[in-house]
């Protein structure tokens, strides 16, 4: 939201500086994100006169201006792209050595296809002060040559951009943002009474609400006889100064009243609205161009306001060309209604429209401001245009259910701690627009209409104090009572940050994706579930709750792709969602490899490349269930993973086969193409809440481990065994051995071929012995070793080679 100091001082009489104001909207919760001072900016551009306007010797779209700069030298010469540039024509001019902001460049002297150019004419957009960019500036022919242009427009005026939240529709207009300084004590606010305008005659165009839960209301008024042209210069001056572009005085009535009073209206040409007006929902195969120059195809979700002609109107959203008012425009209807917010919203998103009437439409406007909006407009439109005015015809409600709160004094102290006298009380309220009524203990609050956010006692409380400083409210320390304080963090918060730093200590860089994704994607991960489907999405292919993190990650893998980073290694560690209970949601840790980005490293180099490989998914999924805690003597490796995975190349991980803890592999071309992601993929994800918690027991205190002196020792022994036999099976019977001697135990060889049976194969395992006490004999080795060859015997079949 944009407001000029001088706008503001319309609505607020203060002689408070721009320092104060923006300290004060802060603290009353309207956070100023930013104050522009273009004056300072825009010192250097000025107005100018383009004397000749030749067309380039060396180019068709360019023209060769000598320019008059007003500073009684000789006229300068400017090599000018714009189709607009001619001759007697009043522009914006900008000298060599000017930063120009829409460009972020500083001017030079140049030379444009071997003509030199000392200058530019600029338009509205290299100044940024609106998004035109079509042409150059053209100003009214007695503005000042030689004269600065921020000061001739009006620009030194400080210009305010406020972060509304979005329970405060109210403020989306200068005239509630002034009521709310005006509480806190920054100047006396001004609030005119609207004086109804009477009609002359009937309305003949009458309005129908076929559903009143899209409209509540409906208020519609003709004004005959209108001329319409240019906006005053005060009305141009003030949509300029907040970036808004004046089209013709109808419009700029209505933009005014969007940001003045936080009223959105739109006219309509009488002349093109054939028969009366209809407010429904859209039939399904209709379409709209809109005042963007866009079609839009509709549907019978989305509320529109239509004649006998068809669809005039995106309700609350944006009017349609056909019924827009132009240069010719003598009759006009001049709407103002209320429009169900969800709806508004749903259909914005929809469509892809973001206008200034959907960004308070949405929030909610003050419904019992609809007749007066249009009384106010009225008289706007009558003082600039003329015209006259018909009788106002209603539809639906023109006025809101009151709204009381019975509300004890006591609770502002009980709160937020706070000792606040009653009349202070009533001050601040009074001067927020509500009425009490009562002195004891507990009055009666009546809530003004444009406060749909206030529903109960805290939320006066809320007003109150924010009025008064939330710096006032005192610090009270939690009482914790007797009994001791918790972990700071909680032993999920623990394993979700281990996580994530095991893997970005893997190479890996973290992703946060939407936690919504398409119901074919969910379907593909075994969700899409009917109650995780999201009532109101907020757009058609986020529709559904994610069961995985892999579609994100591989649409994120996938964009980076298409930009020439075919190489990336991405993780996220979030919540997924298998069911609508508390118990059904779980944190995963997921990741996926792309091209040259193995465990090796992220890339191609001239020392060798390495693909990404399903071995780095595993091992990027057992350094996650390290770090988080897991058991990793219990841990058992399934081949075969999840159906989105390759069934050759994949694996489950588990404690048994009741408590999956999480799968890795290569992505299915199946799932790649559902995915719309190109060449292979590797991945893995783990779930963290199912690694059990270790067991604390209480124990005596114990030394710190410490290396031990002695030589390790380690032994090879190669196994032949049936093909059928998992390697994993061989390293747990060696382990089990003697789990405090043998501290690794590793596979480094498989061999199939010459040599050994076609039922067979050899396994070749390393087993590590780590001695603490003394060193060992031959004769202890060789009994370990021995030990080790029964154990395999006996639990695998395995012979030794």
């Amino acid at each position: 939201m944009k407001f000029t100091l001088s706008w503001l001082k319309e609505h607020l009489d203060t002689d408070e500086p721009v320092e104060k104001l923006a300290d004060k909207l802060t603290m009353i919760g309207l956070e100023v994100e930013n104050i522009e001072d273009k004056a300072k900016r825009l010192a250097p551009f000025t107005i100018a006169r383009v004397i000749s306007a030749e067309q380039h010797p060396n180019a068709d779209r360019l023209r060769v201006c000598m320019v008059d700069t007003g500073n009684g030298g000789a006229p300068v010469q400017v090599v000018c792209g714009a189709p607009n540039a001619r001759a007697g024509l009043v522009s914006v001019f900008s000298a060599p050595g000017t930063y120009i902001p829409g460009k972020d460049i500083t001017l030079g002297v140049g030379t444009i296809r071997g003509v030199e150019s000392r200058g530019m004419l600029c338009s509205a957009a290299e100044l940024q002060i609106s998004e035109d960019h079509d042409g150059i500036m053209e100003l009214p022919a007695d503005a000042p040559i030689g004269a600065a242009y921020a000061q001739w427009a009006g620009l030194g005026d400080p210009v305010f951009e406020i972060n509304l939240t979005p329970n405060r529709p109210d403020c989306t207009g200068v005239h509630g943002i002034a009521r709310d300084l005006s509480a806190a004590d920054m100047g006396k606010f001004r609030d005119p009474a609207i004086r109804p305008i009477k009609g002359e005659f009937p309305c003949p165009v009458k309005v129908k609400i076929e559903d009143p839960t899209l409209c509540p209301g409906f208020a519609l008024r003709l004004v005959r006889g209108v001329r319409n042209g240019a906006s005053p210069e005060w009305l141009q001056r003030r949509l300029i100064s907040i970036g808004l572009r004046p089209i013709n005085a109808l419009v700029d009535v209505t933009n005014f009243m969007t940001y003045d009073r936080a009223r959105p209206l739109h006219v309509f040409d009488a002349a093109k609205v054939k028969g009366n007006l209809t407010v429904r929902a859209a039939r399904e195969g209709e379409t709209l161009l809109a005042l963007d120059g866009r079609t839009y195809a509709l549907d019978n979700q989305i509320c529109v306001i239509a004649d006998e002609h068809g669809v005039e109107s995106l309700a609350g959203i944006m009017g349609g060309e056909a019924s827009g008012c132009s240069e010719t425009t003598t009759d006009v209807l001049i709407e103002s209604a209320l429009w169900n917010e969800i709806n508004i919203a749903h259909t914005g998103r929809k469509l892809g429209i973001n206008s200034d009437a959907r960004y308070r439409f949405e929030r909610g406007v003050d419904p019992a401001f609809m007749v007066p909006g249009l009384e106010m407009a009225t008289r706007l439109v009558m003082d600039i245009c003329g015209g006259t005015p018909s009788e106002i015809v209603v539809a639906g409600k023109s006025f809101p259910d009151d709204r009381v709160i019975d509300f004890p004094v006591a609770e502002v102290k009980r709160l937020a701690g706070i000792d606040v006298p009653l009349a202070e009380i009533k001050r601040i309220l009074t001067h927020l627009g509500f009425m009490l009524a009562g002195s004891g203990a507990v009055v009666k609050v009546a809530v003004p209409s444009w406060r749909s956010d206030v529903h109960g006692k805290a939320d006066i409380v809320e007003e109150i104090v924010r009025i008064i400083g939330v710096d006032k409210v005192p610090e009270t320390p939690f009482d914790r009572g007797e009994t001791p304080r918790e972990p700071i963090l909680k032993a999920m918060q623990l394993r979700t940050r281990r996580a994530k730093r095991a893997l970005a200590a893997r190479g890996m860089v973290e992703a946060v994706t939407w936690s919504f994704i398409s119901k074919s994607h969910a379907e593909l991960f075994g969700g899409g579930k009917a109650e995780l489907a999201l009532a109101n999405p907020i757009a058609s292919d986020l529709s559904d709750m994610r069961p995985s993190l892999l579609p994100g990650l591989v649409a994120a893998a996938q964009a980076n792709s298409d930009r020439g980073f075919a190489d990336v290694a991405l993780f996220e560690v979030g919540q997924v969602f298998m069911g609508d209970r508390p118990e059904d949601q779980f944190t995963a840790a997921a990741g996926v490899r792309h091209g040259f980005a193995s465990s090796m490293g992220i890339g191609r180099h001239w020392s060798g490349s390495v693909m990404a490989n399903a071995l780095d998914a595993k091992a990027d999924a057992f350094a996650v269930l390290y770090a988080a805690g897991a058991p990793m003597q219990a841990l058992q490796v399934v081949p075969g993973g999840a159906t989105w995975l390759h069934p050759g190349r994949s694996g489950t991980i588990q404690i048994g086969p009741q408590n999956v803890l999480g799968y890795f592999g290569e992505l299915h071309p199946r799932a790649l193409e559902a995915l719309g992601a190109d060449g292979a993929l590797v991945a893995f994800e783990v779930i963290l809440d199912r690694i059990p918690e270790v067991k604390q027991r209480p124990t005596r205190a114990k030394p710190a481990l410490e290396l031990s002196p002695f030589q390790p020792v380690s032994r090879d022994f190669a196994f032949i065994v049936d093909r059928s036999v998992k390697a994993g099976d061989i390293v747990r019977a060696a382990q089990n051995v003697d789990r405090k001697l043998i501290t690794a135990v590793t596979v480094f060889d498989v061999y199939e071929g010459k040599g050994i049976d076609e039922a067979k194969k050899s396994v070749a395992i390393a087993v590590t012995m780590q001695p603490r006490e003394k060193t060992m004999t031959d004769q202890e080795i060789d009994a370990v070793a021995a030990r080790v060859v029964t154990e395999v015997n006996k639990k695998t079949g395995g012979v030794l080679r």
